[in-house]
């Protein structure tokens, strides 16, 4: 289907024959080798039967439509691009990838004062942005939003609530896509989907399954999972899947391993996940679809906080205590039930309806056991920080698609519809020992409903050599905060429209080569706790107050590139240029000197304006019949326009270069990657005292892999990362660190580690 199809169409119209273009081949073509390229399990011998295939993603437009002819830079994941052996996290998964990234700070988190670390796998950073500016669904539902920069205080929760074992697709879309998704899509995407019994059952089968298993050293994850398809008729589909993982501390090449602060080897951790996915496929026939989902994913860490304790020699009397042990445990849990519909009806409005429905709830919860004592030696009273995140929110979609021909030349296709949701985000701090002013339980944000309604529509224009994409939404959104007893504030609510244009063209030069542009639009609307997040330490003289004055970010990002195949040559290259406003910078000091009647006020506020621009590119050549290499190259840069500093999110350049050689059941891989320096003048320094913030050093890194196909069903695959044991920094991970700080090496990334995986089918 797709684009491919009214391609057809156009053709069919003016020689009434239904025959796919040469572009199709060249798309596969292309597509193969791009899957290739950012994954390093691609096979190179089955380089040639992926070419006649046509990569199709869904998050470009809202619907089908072929990779190559989508005016965007897009990463489709699937396959071997996810085998467990080389990935067992979101980390992972984006390893390769040109200006993507996932941030995972060592766990040296305070029991009041910091959350170094204690989010986790943080979540995606594109192009130099991250957080909660780019968008993550699954199966298109929203996944819950970042909650960091000190607004519960020691307490912080990240976006990483899935297991990869139930993904069996993901999509990255790079660049504003507000036009189509509405919030939170000012930087890009990452889309989401699970495994469909269709993914499982294989031929003719009625009931089949797949089993995986994994290791990974580098901090110790074994992992199984378990997945079961069955077709009884051809009415129903069912599938059942579950995955369970251990795991320790993340490694680096710290060694210092005292049982204090001085300490750089990583803090003693236990981690637990286990995820449930089922799903029922109904088609009772008329050209109709139902897909009832109900997902479940659960994590768990313990962390031994050495780092968190006092030295026990040297110190001074800097407060008026001591820590002596310290802990932390996290929970996360995510559950989801949805219903998706899809109609073909064939009509004069529409030739294929969806409905969605979703329901979903996250919960977060991260407490922190101190135990302190006096400068005399003394016990004091057991400190504790019990911080609690929710988040529930209800979705619905309803989504027509219709194609007609225009001429002979010409094809239009429309997309339309409605995008509602409503969010319900809530939080508690709790324990003892609360800060002087302070009474637990209370909250640092009321409890906030942010409802969301969306019309969107996408017209595509088409004809054998062009395509013409022009996209428009309108969003509603409004906060509304309730008053609380435990949250001391009148709160403010908010609410804002935004309309969020979009542009997109496709010229298709040859058969092989087409080049696109795309002028997109993104907004983010304010996060409950940047407007209303309040804290006030009345003996310390410093406090948070709300903004209720904040206005959305907006983004208008520009993004030209091209993509094109050649005898054994396959390349994507894109350049790109963004202007972010009003951007939301948290934590902003705005009044006070910190003496008594005048504290410290730290705020929520919009800056001028962001500039992002850079570029990407990535190719394959196949070098014989059983040899492929590939390529990839990103880099970007970032200034605060109205200060003139360099923006810290953003990553240094990368450049990436493997090969993959099949012989006969084996295939071998290895790759290299260069990251380059950090320098000074890319920094903004945000540290105070005459500090410098640590600039990260260029470092090289080799990956070898062999994968063995023991039978037709059943692959092991063993991998070594970092096989020269370099030692580095990953500049994500150190932000904000002291360039003579004591502890460098606990920051470091992890040194030679292997990786095993099984996959098995039946």
């Amino acid at each position: 289907m797709g684009v491919d199809v009214m391609r057809v169409c156009v053709a069919s119209n003016r020689n009434q024959l239904f025959v796919l273009t040469p572009l199709a081949s060249a798309v596969g073509v292309l597509a193969a080798a791009g899957a290739l390229l950012v994954s390093p399990g691609a096979r190179a011998d089955t380089l040639l039967a992926q070419a006649s295939l046509k990569e199709v993603i869904v998050s470009g437009s809202r619907s089908e439509r072929v990779l190559a002819d989508v005016p965007a830079s897009v990463d489709v994941l699937s396959g071997e691009d996810l085998n467990p052996a080389l990935v067992q996290d979101i980390r992972d998964m984006v390893r390769d990838l040109p200006n993507v990234s996932v941030k995972r700070a060592p766990q040296r988190f305070g029991g009041v004062n910091t959350s170094t670390g204690r989010d986790g796998n943080a979540g995606f950073n594109i192009r130099g942005l991250e957080s909660n500016r780019v968008l993550l669904t699954v199966d298109g539902i929203r996944m819950p939003r970042e909650m960091v920069s000190g607004t519960l205080g020691s307490a912080a929760f990240g976006r990483d609530y899935f297991d990869l074992g139930l993904i069996s697709r993901v999509e990255i879309l790079r660049g504003g896509n507000s036009a189509l998704y509405g919030s939170d899509g000012l930087a890009g995407m990452v889309a989401m989907f699970t495994t469909q019994p269709s993914d499982i059952l294989i031929g003719q089968q009625t009931v089949g399954g797949r089993v995986l298993a994994s290791y990974a050293s580098e901090d110790g994850m074994k992992r199984v999972g378990v997945t079961v398809a069955g077709k009884p008729n051809d009415t129903i589909q069912w599938l059942i899947g579950g995955t369970a993982a251990r795991s320790k501390e993340l490694d680096n090449m710290g060694t210092n391993t005292a049982l204090n602060s001085s300490r750089t080897a990583p803090n003693p951790q236990k981690d637990t996940q286990a995820a449930l996915l089922g799903k029922v496929v109904l088609t009772p026939g008329g050209g109709l679809t139902h897909t009832v989902t109900l997902e479940h994913v659960d994590k768990s860490s313990d962390v031994e906080a050495y780092t968190g304790r006092a030295r026990t020699t040297g110190r001074t009397p800097a407060s008026s205590w001591d820590v002596t042990d310290l802990d932390g445990t996290t929970d996360t849990a995510r559950s989801r039930l949805s219903w998706d519909a899809r109609l073909k009806t064939g009509n004069a409005w529409s030739d294929e309806l969806r409905a969605m429905v979703a329901v979903q709830q996250a919960d977060s919860r991260e407490v922190a056991l101190e135990k302190r004592t006096n400068l005399s030696n003394v016990a004091l009273p057991l400190r504790i920080r019990d911080v609690t995140y929710t988040e529930n929110v209800s979705q619905l979609v309803l989504q027509a698609e219709k194609t007609w021909p225009l001429s002979a030349a010409w094809t239009h296709r429309l997309v339309y519809g409605l995008d509602v949701s409503a969010t319900r985000m809530d939080n508690l701090v709790t324990g003892t020992e609360p800060p002087s002013g302070e009474q637990y339980p209370l909250k640092r944000f009321p409890t906030t409903t942010e409802r969301q309604a969306a019309v969107f529509v996408q017209s595509e224009l088409v004809s054998d050599r062009w395509s013409v994409v022009p996209a428009l939404r309108y969003d509603r959104f409004q906060l509304s905060a309730t008053k609380d007893a435990l949250y001391p504030l009148t709160p403010a609510s908010l609410s804002d429209g935004r309309l969020s244009p979009k542009l997109g063209m496709v010229f298709r030069a040859t058969d092989a080569v087409s080049v696109y542009g795309n002028l997109a639009s993104g907004f983010k609307s304010p996060s409950p706790a940047q407007l209303n997040s309040f804290f006030e330490n009345v003996t310390g003289f410093y406090r948070t107050i709300p903004n209720p004055n904040l206005k959305p970010e907006t983004s208008r990002t520009l993004e030209v590139g091209a993509r094109g195949q050649s005898g054994i040559v396959a390349w994507d290259a894109a350049a790109f240029h963004g202007r972010y406003k009003d951007f939301i910078e948290e934590l902003v000091q705005v009044s006070g000197t910190g003496r008594p009647g005048d504290p410290l006020t730290f705020q929520a506020v919009n800056r001028q304006a962001v500039r992002i621009s850079g570029f990407e590119v990535k190719g394959t050549v196949r070098v014989g019949p059983a040899t492929g290499v590939k390529l990839a190259l990103g880099h970007t840069q970032g200034r605060d326009t109205a200060t003139g500093k360099p923006l810290n999110s953003v990553n240094p350049r990368k450049f990436m270069v493997g090969v993959d050689h099949t012989v006969g059941a084996w295939q071998l891989g290895a790759a290299v990657t260069h990251v380059a320096a950090k320098s000074a003048a890319d920094i903004h320094n945000t540290l105070t005292g005459g500090l410098t913030q640590f600039a990260t050093q260029d470092y090289t890194t080799l990956d070898v892999k062999a994968s063995w196909q023991l039978s037709k069903t059943t692959r092991l695959t063993a991998a070594v990362h970092n096989l020269t044991n370099r030692k580095y920094w990953e500049w994500t991970n150190v932000r904000g660190i002291a360039s003579n700080s004591a502890v460098l090496d606990s920051y470091t990334a992890p040194g030679r580690s292997v990786s095993v995986g099984l996959v098995t089918a039946f």
